[in-house]
């Protein structure tokens, strides 16, 4: 019996390795580039839900997808794509927010994002007082005194009264802050307000601004997240008769009327991406949106089903319906985005603490005293007056400390003495001291840089982001160059290729005329009369319309088959038509000419003729570079690709 287990162990181990070393195996080459199967195993797994062509999701057909896209990083490289200054400038910035996104201390981080999340879901109104200090000055006694006095006032007496007295915009600051919430505030005056009890004064603390005391006079629930529909007139109307003021006035009458809202939305809204789903927009979060009157008009709406009356933003007009309101998200659910706040916020110097300890224990790191002494020894008071220089003799290639390999000389440190002196100017400090505190600064940083230029050798996932990022740079490079602008200035050739294929360029069928709209049937019954008897537009806009009613709205211009405002079953015929049901409203549409399917000229679907000369040209270009570069598939390796790949049974 324990052979046979033994033996059943064996096989299992054997099968493991050998699964092991079959993603290790190349699966093919382009020149003397070897892509593994674990490479490809990864790429296609990442990349499965987001290809939406099933036949993409084929093994083979991917495969040539990915020959392709190693074939094409070939060719940027024989052209010298990864050697331009914007390529390389662009590359390392990415490379620099990534690296900051792999570094982190993941026990402080989670407590920062529930810290934070707690924060964000109430909102402080407040009051502070701040006296300025510069963020070197250590003398803080007397500062620190004079603002207990004052907490005491700040509790006691009014504040506009300490305002008037106190204020004066240079060294003191009386301010009344109104609401605020996480990550609106520095963090430790964040801290500082959330751990104050409503109505109560805060002890004095400081931040990077001086030393503050705050009162804290209200703490409210966040206002959570908010769905609404709108109607949006943009302020440039392609068509002058359209005046925005007027057109969202007109709509607004119609919805006081009883018009139903998503109707008026789908005819004449602008705002096409929520046009044709009745106005609805996603839901959205306080400071969410570009547009701070947008979102103040859709939190002031407290019931579901109001609306409000018609307001201006920088984008056009807008009325807007609230269709849901939920309360501040659960913790779940924001942690995600917390995360990225928190490491992109101030707190991240607490997750950077963390992580420096942890880092220089991956590292020997080994300091020589005798250098630190000798900067002691050559630092004078000069230094505070930004006067100090090094001596004649320094001793700048001395060792002053290593991180593994890696050597630090005296002439870096002093580097960054002289770089540092400014911030000291005028102060009164230990010149020695300052020494110890900014030596453990400097080897700090040391440690963190060096750990950052050491991270791709040490973290594959970091390692195949980043690498992933780069062939996707130089790509993106390589096929403007070749292809997207190569197709745009080709003049000739476009123009070439749009002879060749123009039958499959066709306007839909339109015409110019006039389409009047009504939520009452009766509305637009008069209004055809009217029409019919030959008056005017302006003339059926008077008899009709005023400032308290709103019958019919009016809309001129050329309107292709499909167009928002047309029913459907309506037929392209020249004269007044019959009344259409539309969108829980009427119609009536007048055509006066009318424009049949034809080939669109070259300048009419240059957009879409030159996407297809691009694909043209692209497809060719590959043809080319499969024999320029010798391509070899293993297929022992791509078996058994496609057996890790099958469904599992």
């Amino acid at each position: 019996m324990v052979r046979i287990i033994s033996f059943l162990f064996s096989i299992l181990f054997c099968v493991s390795t050998l699964a092991q070393s079959k993603t290790s195996d190349v699966l093919f080459t382009v020149e003397d580039e070897q892509v593994t199967a674990k490479e490809f195993l990864r790429v296609y797994n990442k990349n499965l839900d987001l290809v939406k062509d099933e036949a993409q999701k084929d093994v083979d057909a991917y495969l040539q997808l990915y020959v392709n896209y190693k074939l094409k990083l070939q060719e940027a490289r024989r052209l010298g794509l990864q050697n331009d200054v914007n390529y390389q400038r662009e590359f390392n910035t990415y490379k620099n927010q990534l690296t900051k996104n792999f570094l982190s201390d993941n026990k402080v981080t989670d407590e920062l994002v529930k810290e934070a999340y707690n924060h964000l879901s109430k909102d402080l109104k407040a009051v502070h007082i701040l006296i300025r200090m510069d963020e070197a000055d250590i003398d803080t006694l007397a500062v620190y005194n004079r603002l207990m006095d004052l907490r005491s006032r700040l509790t006691n007496e009014n504040f506009e009264t300490l305002r008037s007295e106190l204020h004066d915009g240079q060294e003191v600051f009386v301010e009344d802050l109104g609401y605020f919430t996480g990550f609106k505030m520095v963090y430790p005056f964040e801290v500082a307000a959330y751990n104050t009890n409503v109505g109560e004064v805060s002890k004095p603390f400081r931040t990077r601004f001086g030393y503050h005391i705050v009162k804290v006079l209200d703490r409210r629930d966040s206002r959570g997240e908010v769905t609404v529909s709108h109607i949006m007139i943009g302020s440039n109307q392609p068509d002058s008769s359209i005046v925005p003021k007027k057109r969202i006035d007109e709509i607004f009458l119609m919805l006081k009327q009883g018009q139903d809202f998503a109707s008026l939305a789908k005819q004449f809204s602008d705002d096409k991406g929520t046009a044709d789903k009745g106005g609805e927009m996603a839901p959205f979060k306080g400071g969410q949106l570009s547009s701070t009157e947008f979102e103040k008009a859709a939190f002031d709406l407290k019931n579901v089903g109001d609306m409000s009356q018609p307001f201006q933003t920088d984008f056009g007009w807008h009325i807007v319906k609230l269709i849901n309101k939920e309360p501040f998200g659960s913790f779940e659910q924001m942690k995600p985005e917390l995360e990225m706040m928190v490491k992109r916020d101030s707190r991240s110097s607490l997750i950077n603490s963390a992580l420096l300890e942890d880092i220089s224990n991956k590292y020997v790191v080994k300091e020589y005293d005798e250098q630190k002494q000798y900067f002691k020894s050559i630092i004078t008071t000069d230094y505070l007056n930004r006067g100090w220089k090094l001596p004649e003799d320094f001793k700048k290639d001395a060792l002053l400390a290593s991180i593994d390999d890696f050597q630090i000389k005296n002439n870096e440190f002093s580097n960054y003495l002289l770089a540092n002196q400014s911030k000291y100017n005028g102060k009164e400090i230990d010149v020695k001291e300052l020494i110890d505190f900014e030596f453990k600064m400097f080897l700090d940083s040391q440690i963190m840089t060096y750990h950052e230029n050491n991270l791709e050798n040490i973290n594959e996932d970091f390692a195949f982001v980043l690498q992933e990022y780069r062939d996707g740079l130089l790509l993106f490079d390589l096929m403007e160059k070749q292809i997207w602008n190569a197709a745009a200035a080709d003049s000739v050739g476009l123009q070439n290729f749009y002879e060749k294929n123009k039958n499959q360029y066709f306007s839909d069928e339109s015409f110019d005329g006039t389409i009047l709209t009504a939520s009452s049937k009766e509305d637009l019954e008069n209004a055809l009369k009217l029409l019919k008897s030959g008056k005017t537009l302006e003339e059926i806009n008077a008899k009709l319309n005023t400032d308290t009613k709103q019958s019919v709205i009016i809309s001129q211009g050329n309107f292709e088959k499909g167009h928002q405002l047309l029913a459907d079953g309506f037929k392209f015929k020249e004269g007044i038509s019959k009344i259409y049901d539309l969108h829980d409203s009427y119609s009536v549409y007048q055509v006066d000419k009318i424009f049949q399917p034809a080939i669109k000229a070259l300048e009419d679907a240059k957009g879409r003729v030159i996407n297809d000369y691009q694909t043209y040209l692209e497809e060719n270009w590959i043809k080319e570079l499969r024999s320029r570069y010798k391509v070899n598939v293993n297929n022992d390796v791509l078996n058994f690709v496609k057996t890790e790949l099958a469904p599992k049974r």
